[in-house]
């Protein structure tokens, strides 16, 4: 215990006010001695001395610095005449003239016991309390203050009282052990108070000295019954002895984890020293040194330069023999390896980037614009996030290797990963440390790979990630992918936060379908679709021809291929969407060619068709032809498949039976067949408008067929091209010449829009037709598809299905 107080000490001496001194002083004094004593003859008024962060009662002796003029001058007034002075707190420390507002009201009588002057030239006065008074104005200002006072009685028990003895004895003693905890008394403190029996005495004491703030002090100072006085500072004393000894207790387990942590450090030292001694300088030494110096390179934050140290200060600690310190050193390595706040600087010339995305890929309209309006935002905003693209279309349309131009375009790193078959969720986010073989998720190692923080980072086959009971790495995905979420990826073996906002993200799937919804909100999806014959034709001419013939060792020659030759590859060799399986017959062919001048055998300037079918034998594929319109019940139909589109055919056949059974054939998925249903009672419902005599549906098999059987197919698609094709059976009539059609209808006859519309233009355009019906809601696909692609087609767009039948179906019969 000792008397709290702080120590004021701005630009000058004067502002210096209270101070503390090392020992409480107990002061001398009978059982029932109340300090009041010659107080009858002091008057109405007093000299006011102000203090801060102190409160003085009676018949304690407190020690004041003196470092205000006024203050320094009123105590020394007082201790040269012996005369009293009134002793009020302050109720803000901060205030250096107080006036009657700022002092509490009730204070202590005090007299000037000793001035003492301090090697510092500082005066220190020892004042003790006598008896308290109520402040009731202040009078006078100068030379100090000078207030008008009213003696302020103390109620003390009534003896015999058993109660306030032991309330007195018990604050003793705990006042005792406060002083125990706090510091180490002199004994004679210690011996004064056991032998103290003035009860008044010792409770002030305790007050006085009890470490709680000015304001609660000054509350037990207003309290007038002593036995209330008490049972507050018993509580207060509780409470901070409570306090005292929790904070010994944690005191001693912190003193016994230094002392070990000063052991292991001694250890330690002891260690490097026997092992500079017989093999000269230490090597962990040198690599963490070299790691220092690393580290000051990095542009990391705060908050991951203590990290590191902290795991370097691990890596000090523990021996080069230990297993744990191989697999901290790759920890740390992952650390420095990554580039925090380490970007590609971009010149950005949209025109440059226009150039090389339109050299590397020829068509992607769609995504090559997406790419010049984001280099153009970042041209006029540099802190703009990355966009995450979803690339999704049929394989080998270039999807993957577009990445690279981007990143060329965009004068950025190039990374990809490989999704396909992923099914370890640890993968995408890493393994935590504490498993054998741990290591950084496939992002975060690939990030260090690219060695900037914007790389390109292109997602490859993002459909085909799958899940196990190793968890589901597409909803790992989730966090990088999440724009509002990536600037604090979190990698489990890494466990330091990185930003993934500034790199580009470019996902490629084959179809939407096998891919988690909350993963598609996170993407902007752009569709990549498949090349017509003409753009094949383009792309093998100025890309795949020339690679083919480098990579073959034909580049020397002057080769020429006839376009009639690449035609034929691409209708008679090819069924694909995009252009893999072209390069696949080109490069068989260059290896032919590749041979026979390696032999010294002729070979001709330009290929022609002829030199096609004897360097890859017989056409392996038939191209779609419409066939006509000479049976009834024949109708053409369109449909997407993973290679681009196609035309089918919808065969529906009668038959005389005793009851009525549709038969549907042809290898059809559910709803394909549930369109087949759809039709055939839409047809009956609809008999009469039809001209179809209704005992037709009594004693009639029908029977619809799709063609080629081994190809599985589904859709609702083919809707529209059941309902003619069951007309026709019905009636005999004609289906129109160079039709197709693509729509799906309802049991009220509305056709419905499809998908798919350009794969199914340029499937009709090969196969030579030349008049197509689709749903009105289907105009605004043909309105973004180029005319070049649907130049000599006409369009009919029908919202019911009468007007399908009614154009599609000829009154002529057959």
């Amino acid at each position: 215990m000792k008397n709290v107080v702080e120590l004021y000490t701005q630009d000058s001496e004067e502002d210096m006010e209270e101070s503390m001194i090392a020992v409480p002083i107990l002061m001398e004094c009978g059982k029932d001695e109340d300090f009041s004593e010659g107080l009858d003859n002091i008057g109405d008024t007093l000299p006011i001395l102000p203090i801060r962060n102190m409160v003085l009662f009676p018949g304690v002796a407190l020690p004041v610095v003196a470092g205000r003029a006024k203050s320094m001058r009123v105590m020394r007034e007082a201790a040269k005449k012996h005369s009293y002075l009134g002793v009020c707190c302050q109720k803000d420390s901060a205030t250096d003239e107080p006036g009657f507002n700022e002092l509490y009201q009730v204070g202590t009588i005090a007299e000037v016991m000793r001035v003492l002057e301090m090697p510092d030239g500082s005066t220190t006065v020892i004042l003790q309390g006598k008896k308290r008074f109520i402040l009731k104005s202040i009078v006078k200002t100068d030379p100090y203050l000078i207030g008008e006072i009213e003696q302020y009685e103390e109620t003390r028990p009534k003896k015999p009282d058993r109660e306030y003895e032991a309330l007195a004895s018990t604050i003793k003693d705990l006042t005792i052990k406060m002083l125990s905890f706090t510091y180490d008394p002199p004994r004679d403190l210690i011996f004064s108070i056991r032998n103290n029996q003035n009860n008044l005495y010792l409770i002030n004491f305790s007050a006085c000295n009890v470490l709680v703030d000015a304001d609660i002090k000054q509350e037990l100072l207003n309290l007038s019954d002593l036995k209330d006085r008490a049972y507050r500072l018993l509580f207060l004393l509780n409470r901070e002895y409570e306090l005292v000894e929790l904070k010994a207790s944690i005191h001693m387990k912190t003193h016994e984890d230094i002392n070990k942590q000063q052991k292991e450090y001694y250890l330690q030292q002891q260690i490097k020293a026997i092992q500079k001694e017989l093999g000269g300088d230490n090597i962990s030494d040198i690599e963490i040194d070299e790691l220092r110096e690393s580290a000051k390179k990095k542009k990391w934050s705060k908050e991951v330069a203590e990290i590191f140290e902290k795991e370097l200060v691990k890596l000090e600690r523990l021996s080069p023999q230990l297993p744990d310190y191989s697999l901290q050193i790759q920890y740390i390595q992952t650390i420095i390896d990554l580039p925090w706040n380490e970007f590609s600087k971009s010149n950005i010339n949209l025109k440059r980037a226009e150039r090389i995305l339109n050299r590397d890929h020829y068509g992607m309209d769609k995504v090559k614009e997406r790419i010049i309006e984001h280099l153009a935002v970042l041209k006029l905003k540099n802190d703009l996030r990355s966009p995450i693209i979803c690339l999704y279309g049929p394989p080998g349309v270039g999807k993957t290797s577009l990445g690279k131009s981007i990143a060329e375009a965009l004068k950025r790193k190039y990374v990809r990963v490989s999704l396909g078959g992923l099914h370890d969720e640890a993968e995408i986010r890493g393994h935590r440390r504490t498993y054998i073989g741990a290591m950084a998720g496939r992002i975060i190692q690939n990030i260090v790979k690219a060695g900037k923080s914007n790389p390109v980072f292109v997602l490859d086959e993002i459909d085909k990630v799958g899940n196990d009971f190793n968890g589901d790495p597409a909803s790992a995905l989730l966090e990088a992918l999440d724009p509002e979420q990536n600037e604090r990826f979190h990698d489990n073996y890494l466990d330091i936060d990185f930003d993934l906002s500034k790199v580009m993200f470019i996902a490629t799937a084959n179809s939407l379908n096998t891919i988690s919804q909350p993963l598609l909100d996170r993407m902007e999806l752009i569709e990549v679709s498949g090349y017509i014959a003409e753009e094949k034709m383009h792309i093998a001419q100025k890309h795949l021809i020339p690679k083919q013939m480098e990579a073959n060792g034909v580049k020397e020659r002057n080769l020429k291929f006839d376009k009639r030759s690449i035609r034929l590859i691409i209708d008679s060799y090819t069924h694909e969407s995009g252009v893999r399986e072209l390069e696949k017959k080109l490069a068989k062919v260059m290896r032919k060619i590749a041979r026979r001048i390696a032999s010294d055998e002729t070979v001709p300037s330009v290929i022609m068709p002829e030199n096609i079918r004897e360097y890859l034998g017989i056409e392996e594929y038939s191209p779609d032809k419409y066939q006509g319109n000479e049976y009834a019940g024949v109708v053409t139909g369109l449909a997407w498949t993973a290679a681009g589109g196609e035309i089918l055919f919808v065969e529906t056949s009668l038959s005389k039976s005793k009851g009525s059974k549709l038969t549907i054939t042809g290898n059809l998925g559910d709803v394909m067949k549930e369109s087949a249903v759809i039709a055939l009672e839409y047809v009956h419902s609809h008999a009469d408008r039809f001209g179809i005599d209704e005992s037709m549906f009594e004693d009639r098999n029908v029977h619809v067929h799709v063609p080629e059987g081994a190809i599985p197919k589904d859709g609702p698609s083919a809707g529209i091209t059941m309902v003619t094709s069951l007309v026709s059976a019905f009636t005999k009539r004609k289906v129109r010449n160079n039709l197709a059609m693509t729509g799906e209808i309802t049991l009220r006859g509305k056709v419905l829009p499809v998908g798919g519309i350009k794969e199914k233009i340029l499937a009709a355009k090969r196969a030579d037709i030349k008049h197509i019906i689709l749903s009105e809601d289907n105009k605004k696909d043909i309105s973004e598809i180029k005319n070049e692609y649907i130049q000599g087609l006409t369009f009919l767009y029908v919202s019911d299905i009468m007007q399908v039948v009614d154009h599609a179906l000829l009154k002529e019969t057959v």
